[in-house]
């Protein structure tokens, strides 16, 4: 054996154990207020991607907010006019908090495979007059700021539409039916984009918030609903880019 010989095989076989760990890298980002912030993903979310790819690396960021209006992942979002805005802090605050834990989780890793983006929002827009109406264009900003700010087209979203716990008190909650319909348009007419019923969440009593349980089949209903499109979209490649 030659030395130049014996250098090339020895550097091979010290590359082998790398190549032989490196895994398929999706990851998932989740965000929204009461009903994300309770729902833990280690209980059936990530189990249930994991299970699906076994042979993957998941990587899943969240941070949500209880009782948070849109606005407030929504950087560019304006009042309907004459509307003082409602809330408190500037816009895109909670997105910007988002967006900074994702990178942070990101910075030391290859560029993922496939981006998902989970979002369970809408409650508290749907107490507030005329503002079911900008719900459908500060989604889609939501999802454009994340795609430019992570350098990706192609991520794809699961929407959790609003449960029917509002569906008949128009009085105090006279957006829920719009926004509850604002989520169904945007899956509709948006690539990559799906949503999940959450009518059967929330209990007998169709509270607001829906229970330990409900929270556990929210994270495996939003799972099946990402690998689904995961499947269906899938890349060949990673992008050059990473977060």
């Amino acid at each position: 054996m030659t030395t130049r010989f014996a250098f090339v095989l020895g550097a091979v076989l010290c590359l082998l154990p790398a190549m032989a760990q490196a895994k398929t890298l999706r990851l998932f980002v989740l965000s929204g207020q009461s009903n994300m912030q309770a729902m833990d993903p280690d209980v059936s979310f990530t189990p249930t991607v994991q299970k699906a790819f076994p042979d993957d690396e998941i990587v899943v960021v969240k941070f949500a907010q209880s009782g948070q209006l849109i606005r407030m992942w929504d950087r560019q979002w304006k009042p309907p006019e004459g509307v003082e805005p409602a809330g408190k802090g500037k816009n895109g605050r909670h997105y910007d908090t988002l967006i900074g834990k994702v990178k942070d989780t990101m910075k030391d890793k290859p560029a993922p495979a496939t981006i998902t983006f989970v979002w369970m929002q809408g409650e508290a827009d749907a107490n507030h007059k005329g503002y079911a109406e900008l719900y459908s264009d500060a989604l889609a900003r939501v999802i454009d700021q994340l795609e430019a700010d992570l350098g990706r087209k192609d991520i794809d979203v699961v929407i959790g539409r609003l449960s029917d716990f509002g569906n008949n008190d128009p009085d105090n909650r006279p957006g829920w039916m719009a926004i509850r319909q604002a989520q169904v348009d945007i899956a509709s007419k948006r690539p990559r984009t799906a949503w999940i019923d959450t009518d059967d969440l929330n209990g007998v009593s169709n509270g607001l918030h829906y229970g330990k349980e409900g929270w556990r089949q929210l994270g495996e209903r939003f799972a099946e609903k990402a690998i689904e499109l995961v499947r269906n979209n899938r890349v060949k490649a990673a992008p050059a880019t990473q977060p």
